[in-house]
């Protein structure tokens, strides 16, 4: 790959992000600006999306494609990236093209920097996008966000560790084979204090959520008998391995550590099992997969079902030439190669069928038949960009009273959401 991956720190994203603009038309050829190839497209890729392979291959064959393109991607982290994106939409020197994870794009177009791409819908089949990444991207009838992909997280685990103990089918067998599994210089599992993705599946099967709808705005229910209790069996899993109190899943990341061979399990989306063996080919036939437990046997537990989507700023200098790289992106063949490499859902219905007989997916697509979003509105990519939630568990991981922890989170999470209205 001709341009080496970057993991940007906030700085540096602020600063010389953008691309070369789209050139002068030329007399000698007549062709407009739009007609012209960039010296150099930008885009900003999130860490955990893709494999550098994959990302290498598509840079290669779509600049032999496309002939005088330059691209230059860019390799985000997700920890603080709502406040690099707003600094970058809010630029005149923005990137052409940002993934961004599908519950944010409401925010992000609220500022007026994100361009509409209503008009390019038929173009991209969106008839045929899943419903659930499709809506997130569309805001009063305007298609800003591009659909990507779908996800939602299972448990990844060391086979050789698990040996003959029994997968579990609910929380309680869950525990139970977790502490067996804590012993011997072996984690049950690595669960950071911060992974709220996994707290908000334990908050919805106790029938709580993070925000409820009360007299015609939104109130914080964490300190809600139903959220608290989510988070209690959070922390009894959280203590069954050394997974920091103070981090999210990414500080260090867990699949470095899982890669170690030390650890029985991990919860995330299973394409992070192509992360691990980027680290440790040697893992290559131990890794395994099932749907996180619920309370009872006849129900999955409750999971966040995430994605990702393509925007594209209206700060960029280059439109045309950075929606053919949307165009390319959220095509058929790199949908399918994007699959197949991450264990991803593609972003149309149509291509459901390209993962079939995976293990993971199929442990995904048990899961997602209780799959639940975040609360719907526009300023929750605020809430996420505070990060109070992860300071909450923290807190309470490291000694705090649950009850009044949960009540100031609560309140931060209702000033918040009604910000503004």
């Amino acid at each position: 790959m001709k341009h080496r991956l970057l993991a940007l720190a906030a700085i540096f994203a602020l600063t010389a992000c953008g691309s070369t603009p789209d050139p002068a038309p030329s007399a000698a050829t007549g062709g407009s600006p739009s007609a012209q190839a960039p010296a150099k497209l930008v885009v900003w890729i999130m860490d955990g999306s893709v494999t550098k392979e994959l990302l290498g291959s598509f840079e290669k064959e779509y600049e032999a494609a496309h002939a005088g393109v330059d691209l230059d991607i860019q390799i985000q982290a997700w920890d603080g990236i709502g406040e690099r994106v707003t600094a970058a939409l809010a630029s005149t020197d923005a990137p052409d093209v940002i993934e961004v994870g599908n519950t944010q794009v409401a925010q992000y177009s609220s500022s007026g920097g994100v361009k509409d791409l209503t008009d390019k819908t038929g173009d991209l089949q969106g008839s045929d996008w899943l419903p659930g990444l499709a809506q997130p991207g569309q805001i009063d009838g305007k298609q800003y966000g591009i659909p990507w992909y779908a996800a939602n997280r299972v448990v990844v685990y060391n086979k050789d560790l698990w040996g003959d103990t029994a997968i579990p089918k609910t929380r309680d067998e869950w525990v139970a084979a977790t502490e067996k599994l804590n012993k011997g210089g072996n984690q049950g599992i690595y669960l950071t204090g911060q992974t709220w993705y996994a707290l908000a599946g334990f908050i919805w099967d106790e029938g709580g959520d993070f925000a409820v709808q009360q007299g015609g705005k939104w109130v914080g229910a964490l300190d809600s008998p139903q959220a608290l209790a989510g988070l209690d069996f959070y922390k009894k899993l959280q203590a069954l391995g050394k997974g920091p109190k103070d981090a999210d899943e990414a500080n260090p990341p867990q699949h470095e550590v899982f890669a170690q061979g030390k650890v029985a399990q991990i919860i995330g989306v299973p394409g992070i099992a192509a992360r691990v063996l980027e680290v440790e080919p040697g893992m290559k036939d131990k890794i395994g997969f099932f749907t996180i437990p619920g309370k009872t046997a006849d129900k999955p537990g409750a999971v966040f079902t995430g994605g990702s989507d393509l925007i594209i700023p209206e700060a960029s200098k280059n439109h045309d030439a950075a929606y053919e790289v949307v165009k390319a992106l959220a095509g058929e063949k790199f949908q399918t190669e994007l699959a197949k490499a991450m264990s991803f859902v593609p972003n149309r219905t149509s291509l459901a069928g390209v993962l079939a007989g995976d293990e993971g997916t199929a442990a995904m697509a048990a899961g997602a038949a209780n799959g639940r979003a975040t609360p719907n509105t526009p300023n929750w990519a605020a809430v996420e960009a505070t990060t109070v939630i992860k300071q909450y568990m923290t807190a309470v991981l490291t000694g705090g009273d649950a009850a009044a922890e949960a009540k100031k989170v609560s309140q931060s999470i209702t000033d918040t959401l009604n910000s503004g209205s």
